[in-house]
């Protein structure tokens, strides 16, 4: 079952641009996993260095034992102490329905 993880970051200010950049390399990466799905980045309007990413992927215990443990992913596990003001908040969901218009597409 697709499982959806939620995180919410508070980026220290002097931090963001070197947010953005492990974390692009991350996002990167980890599209072209065969368990991926989607991602999508989003930026507080009132505050850009608050942040939410949401991810969903296929299976949760592969995200759990496999996918965390990319070596992709550890320049950006081992920066997330001096990058964030505060720890990420993490909540897990499983979808029930997606709805998308073409909006946003190529050839739409």
């Amino acid at each position: 079952m697709a499982v959806t993880y939620v995180i919410r970051f508070d980026i220290r200010p002097d931090q963001r641009e070197r947010f953005m950049t492990l974390l692009t390399g991350v996002l990167d990466a980890m599209r072209h996993e065969p368990m991926f799905h989607e991602a999508v980045l989003h930026a507080d309007p009132g505050n850009e260095n608050r942040m939410m990413l949401y991810e969903t992927w296929e299976d949760h215990a592969d995200v759990l034992e496999v996918q965390v443990k990319r070596p992709y992913r550890d320049a950006w596990h081992a920066a997330l102490p001096e990058l964030l003001a505060s720890p990420r908040d993490i909540s897990v969901w499983h979808p029930v329905r997606s709805d998308r218009s073409g909006w946003g597409r190529s050839g739409g």
